[in-house]
C-alpha cells in the first residue's frame, strides 16, 4: 500500500538503494558532504528530468514550492541551486555511470526474450553517435569547430527492448569509428553500424572476438568475387556473394572471406550493399538486421525531446557528464518499471503522466490505469514505425 506516499516516492521505491550506496562508497562520493547527499542530489535529477525544469533556479523554485512534500520523497535537506550546483561540479560523474550500469543490467534481463521483429535467437546491438551543440564561450572543454563546442552521445543499443548497454560521452570531434577500440564485443551478438564505423583492422579484431558485425559497403572499394549463393529476388535480394578484398592495405587488415549482399528496399526503391561476417543467417534477416539500425536513431530523437541533455545545468565536463547519466537512469528506470508492471502505455505517455502527478498521494499504478493510452499524434506515429520500447509496443 502507498499509505499516504507521493507518486515520487513510490517511484524512487524502484531504485536499488543498496547498490546506489556501493557506487558511492566506491568514489568516495559522501565523504566530508554535510548537505545534499548523492542520493538526494539523485532525486533532485530525476526531479528536474520527470518535470522539464530548465534551468538550477527553476529546480530551486519548484522544490520551495513542495516543501513540505518533500521530506517523505526522500529530500530531507533544503536543495538550494548553489548547493545543486557545487554538487553537480564536485561529485564524480562515475557513480551515476556506475549506477547506471547497475539499471542496464537489469533491464537487460528483463528484455532478453523481447521480440524485435528479426527471427533471431542471438543478442543484437546497433551502434550510432549524436551530437549535441553547446556554446563554446560556456563550453571551452568540448571545443568541436572554430567557433563551435559540441559533445557526442556514442550509444551502443539492445534492439530487445530499445535501451542503451554502453553510452561514452566525448568531445564532438572524437569520429565515430575510434569508439570501436573501446568496446567489448560478445560472442555470437549482432552489432549493426553505418558507413561512418567501416574500418577493417577494426572489423577483423571484432571478427576475431566471433562476434558478427552488419554494415553498408561504400561505392569505390574494392573487392574479387568467390562465390555467390542462389537468392530470391521477389524478397528484394538482389546479389549474395562471398567475396575477399583486393586493395592492398583492406586485404592486410581483413585476410579472411567477407560476405557481400544487395538488397533493393521495397519502400524506398533504394538499392543497399551490406557487408557482413556472417555466412549462417538468410539474407533478407540480415537486410532486416540493418533495417532495425533505425531504432537507434529514434532513440536519440526520443531523448532530446522527452530528456534533459540538450540544455545544461552546469557547464563543467563532469556537471554534463552527471546529468547526462541521471537521465539515461531516468529512462532506463521507466522501461523496468514499465516491463515489471506491464503497463500498456507508451514510454512518452508515462512520463507524461508523471508529470503531472509526481507529488500526488496516489498508488502508482493507479495514477496510470486512470489514464488511457494517449491519442495518436502525427509525430507519435513517426515513432512508432518499429518496434520496441520507444514504440509502446
Amino acid at each position: 500500500m502507498h499509505e499516504g506516499r507521493t507518486v515520487f516516492a513510490q517511484l524512487m521505491e524502484w531504485l536499488p538503494r543498496y547498490e546506489l550506496a556501493k557506487c558511492v562508497e566506491r568514489y568516495r562520493g559522501d565523504f566530508h558532504v554535510r548537505s545534499l547527499s548523492c542520493y538526494e542530489q539523485f532525486l533532485v535529477l530525476a526531479f528536474a528530468q520527470l518535470t522539464y525544469r530548465e534551468s538550477l533556479r527553476d529546480i530551486e523554485t519548484c522544490l520551495r514550492a513542495l516543501s513540505p512534500k518533500l521530506y517523505h520523497s526522500g529530500l530531507r535537506c533544503r536543495a538550494s541551486r548553489s548547493t545543486i550546483a557545487d554538487a553537480n561540479e564536485k561529485r564524480n560523474w562515475r557513480i551515476f555511470h556506475d549506477f547506471a550500469q547497475v539499471l542496464i543490467r537489469e533491464a537487460t534481463d528483463l528484455y532478453a526474450g523481447e521480440d524485435f521483429g528479426v527471427e533471431l535467437q542471438a543478442a543484437a546491438y546497433a551502434l550510432d553517435s549524436t551530437t549535441i551543440d553547446l556554446c563554446l564561450s560556456l563550453f571551452p572543454w568540448a571545443k568541436f569547430r572554430r567557433a563551435k563546442a559540441a559533445i557526442k552521445l556514442h550509444t551502443l543499443l539492445t534492439l530487445r527492448g530499445n535501451f542503451p548497454t554502453v553510452i561514452i560521452v566525448t568531445p564532438g570531434k572524437v569520429h565515430d569509428v575510434n569508439i570501436l577500440d573501446d568496446l567489448t564485443f560478445d560472442a555470437g551478438s549482432f552489432y549493426i553500424m553505418d558507413r561512418g564505423y567501416l574500418d577493417f583492422a577494426r572489423l577483423h579484431s571484432m571478427h576475431q572476438d566471433q562476434a558478427f558485425f552488419v554494415t553498408r559497403a561504400k561505392k569505390n572499394f574494392r573487392f574479387r568475387r568467390r562465390y555467390s549463393n542462389a537468392v530470391d529476388k521477389k524478397a528484394g535480394v538482389r546479389f549474395d556473394q562471398t567475396i575477399l578484398l583486393t586493395g592492398f592495405y583492406p586485404h592486410q587488415h581483413y585476410p579472411d572471406p567477407l560476405r557481400r549482399i544487395g538488397y533493393r528496399d521495397p519502400t524506398t526503391k533504394k538499392d543497399l550493399v551490406f557487408l557482413t561476417n556472417n555466412f549462417r543467417e538468410p539474407a533478407t534477416a540480415i537486410a532486416a538486421l540493418y533495417k532495425s539500425r533505425w531504432q537507434v536513431e529514434l532513440f536519440f530523437k526520443w531523448i532530446k525531446q522527452h530528456l534533459r541533455i540538450k540544455a545544461f545545468y552546469g557547464n563543467s565536463d563532469n556537471a554534463v557528464r552527471v546529468q547526462i547519466w541521471v537521465a539515461i537512469s531516468v529512462y532506463v528506470l521507466i522501461a523496468i518499471i514499465r516491463k515489471r508492471a506491464g503497463l500498456s502505455q507508451s514510454p512518452y505517455a508515462i512520463l507524461q503522466i508523471l508529470s503531472v502527478t509526481l507529488f500526488e498521494k496516489t498508488p502508482i499504478f493507479q495514477a496510470f490505469a486512470e489514464h488511457q493510452p494517449l491519442p495518436e499524434t502525427p509525430d507519435m506515429q513517426n515513432q512508432q514505425c518499429l518496434p520496441g520500447f520507444l514504440t509502446g509496443q
